[in-house]
């Protein structure tokens, strides 16, 4: 389906804030940022519009389903400050999170001397000893009396001695949380399945969970488009049994806590954000539920949950956008009026009393494979904290500061210190190596003019390397890595090639930094070999960084091939990959499928130790 272009009315905002920088306009912009209000900016409202009641709040979503409305196809059933210098370097994290203290569904995760990892429907546990690796424990990430057919298996946390599996039910038509107990030897033992109701999250960039304390947060979303009884779309949870049936689902929502939609749109969705206290024995959930359209991005900042939406690609509306901020400590949540669209999670940034947010005139936010698909005039949106409302006036025109665009293949962006990053590469359905693209830094917080440098390759992924920054992209068949320095004059400074290579993984969670000093530390990066390369077919490639010059230590490699055995039963397609790097306590290791294999240095080489294969059993043989 092709995309239809609706960024209009961006185009039209951003053609505002040029003439007003030109010469030739009658107006002026403010300095810099600006301030947090001009003269003439009206102070927003201070409230969103809640329901009063429980009987308001069904006479509103049964009169929508009674309302017509285009066919909706987004959640179709499918297959399916800034940022610290090093945000993943504690000593027991091993996920590269966006923000220190937030951590993310993914793999694998720590509990005491033992590796957790979530792999094609099982857990497994692997004890670290100093000498040996050790498998320990093996269970099914789904509850023991369910059918998991028609179920993805995707993210784990961990909270004290609490291992949380989140998934996403076609047949039972909802998330799913899995709780397993966790004890000091590394045994799992099932405790409980929990059901929310919601449509599918899957984004092939973002994750759906993230943990800060004890208090899991869940993105959700709900399709107001049901008949029967309004109460079978709106937030709700059950505890799963055999037998289990839909009227067991208990509501989770205060009317008081959902908001009414600002704009008459021909889709709309309830986007929950759910927040379940892991330290009771018993799952206790609430939710706090905006409405909008179906369109959305999910960021998550140490202080904030903020969703933007924005209408679908089948939306025959070329309303606004909307930008909603939800304060973690239960505050009132606040809304401006915005237009575009954010590609995915690392679009946004809270910093220094703003929000600052890239955007595209042509997208849909970030379901499915969304990201991939945004094109169009770029932005970026520095938006004060004290802006949001009610969100009856839009943000003005000059919060929006235009930039040059990249070539329009796979957008990536990355907000490293004061620094915006962003460029194009390869994605799904192209060429390897396609596109050799510029990379822009623009140093956001001073407003000063952005910097296009040449660096050879794609842009397929911007990380932090401490202060600094590293870009991973191909051209042609070889896989490129380069530094850059982002103070004084943004540059490419070092650079390691290869040859024959591709990434290995495409989420933020493939990869891995480890900072040992200022301007040192080690890269950890999945890589796979093209195909008749002769190279092993999966590795993660371990390099030094050594102020900014780039140098191989060595690779740890896989020895399996492939998945022949494990009598698979439910989440047989890896969509969040299946290889880590992995720095723990001094150690180095690599996830690599079933393979977890450890390297240790020596004269400046890194050369395997020990490796496991804690395949199940019918697998191993």
């Amino acid at each position: 389906m092709s995309i239809r272009c609706r960024g209009g009315r961006l185009v039209r905002v951003l053609l505002a804030a040029a003439c007003v920088a030109a010469a030739g306009c009658s107006a002026s912009p403010p300095a810099g940022p600006g301030p947090a209000r001009p003269v003439g900016e009206t102070a927003p409202a201070s409230r969103l519009t809640a329901f009063e009641s429980e009987a308001e709040l069904l006479s509103f979503v049964r009169n929508r389903a009674r309302a017509p409305r285009a066919r909706f196809m987004g959640f179709s059933e499918s297959v399916s400050g800034p940022a610290a210098a090093y945000v993943a370097g504690a000593a027991t994290s091993v996920t590269n999170v966006q923000h220190a203290g937030v951590d993310e569904g993914d793999i694998v995760k720590v509990h005491g001397e033992h590796l957790v990892v979530l792999r094609r429907g099982r857990l497994f546990t692997v004890r670290l000893d100093a000498d040996r690796l050790t498998p320990i424990s093996t269970i099914d990430a789904f509850a023991p009396d369910i059918d998991p057919g028609r179920a993805w298996y995707d993210e784990l946390l961990i909270s004290g001695d609490t291992v949380v599996v989140l998934g996403y039910s076609y047949a039972r038509g909802g998330t799913e949380l899995v709780l397993f107990d966790i004890d000091a030897r590394g045994t799992l033992a099932y405790r409980a399945t929990y059901h929310l109701r919601s449509q599918d999250y899957y984004s092939s960039r973002n994750y759906a969970s993230r943990l800060i304390g004890q208090r899991l947060i869940v993105y959700t979303p709900l399709m107001l488009d049901g008949d029967g009884d309004p109460r079978n779309v709106l937030p709700a949870i059950r505890k799963w049994h055999p037998g289990a049936g839909r009227s067991e689902f208990v509501p989770i929502y205060s009317p008081r806590r959902l908001y009414r939609p600002l704009s008459v749109s021909p889709l709309l969705a309830l986007h929950s954000v759910v927040s379940c206290d892991l330290a009771q024995p018993e799952l206790t959930c609430e939710v706090t539920g905006v409405m909008g359209p179906p369109g959305r991005v999910f960021y998550v900042s140490p202080s904030a949950v903020y969703v933007w939406m924005t209408d679908d690609w089948w939306s025959t509306s070329d309303g606004p956008s909307w930008l909603y901020r939800l304060p973690l400590d239960g505050g009132e949540p606040g809304a401006a009026r915005v237009w575009g669209s954010p590609v995915d999670q690392f679009s946004f940034l809270e910093d220094a009393g703003h929000v600052n947010v890239v955007v595209r005139a042509e997208g849909a936010g970030e379901g499915m494979w969304r990201s991939d698909r945004a094109r169009g005039i770029l932005a970026l949106l520095r938006l004060p904290l004290s802006s949001f409302g009610d969100g009856r006036d839009a943000v003005p025109f000059w919060r929006y500061r235009m930039l040059p665009a990249p070539a329009e293949t796979v957008f990536q962006n990355r907000f490293v210190g004061a620094y915006l990053l962003y460029g194009s590469g390869d994605g799904w359905g192209q060429p390897a190596g396609s596109s050799a693209a510029a990379l822009y830094v623009h140093a956001y917080a001073r407003d000063s003019e952005p910097v296009a440098i040449a660096v050879g390759h794609a842009v397929e992924r911007i990380e932090a390397l401490g202060e600094d920054a590293l870009v991973v992209g191909a051209a042609a068949r070889d896989l490129h890595v380069s530094s850059i320095r982002l103070e004084r004059q943004p540059a490419v400074v070092g650079r390691y090639v290869v040859p024959g290579a591709a990434q290995g993984e495409w989420r933020s969670h493939g990869f891995f930094y480890r900072p040992e000093r200022r301007g040192a530390g080690i890269v950890g990066l999945p890589v796979r070999a093209r195909l008749a390369s002769g190279a092993p077919p999966a590795a993660v490639l371990f390099l030094r960084n050594d102020a900014l010059a780039l140098g191989e230590m060595g690779s740890l490699h896989a020895e399996r091939r492939g998945t022949t055995g494990d009598a698979c039963r439910v989440s047989c397609v890896d969509w969040y990959g299946n290889a880590r790097p992995l720095f723990l306590r001094g150690r180095i290791f690599a996830l690599l499928g079933y393979e977890l294999v450890e390297g240790a240095l020596a004269g400046g080489r890194l050369e395997e130790r020990r490796r496991v294969d804690f395949a199940p059993a019918a697998a191993a043989q």
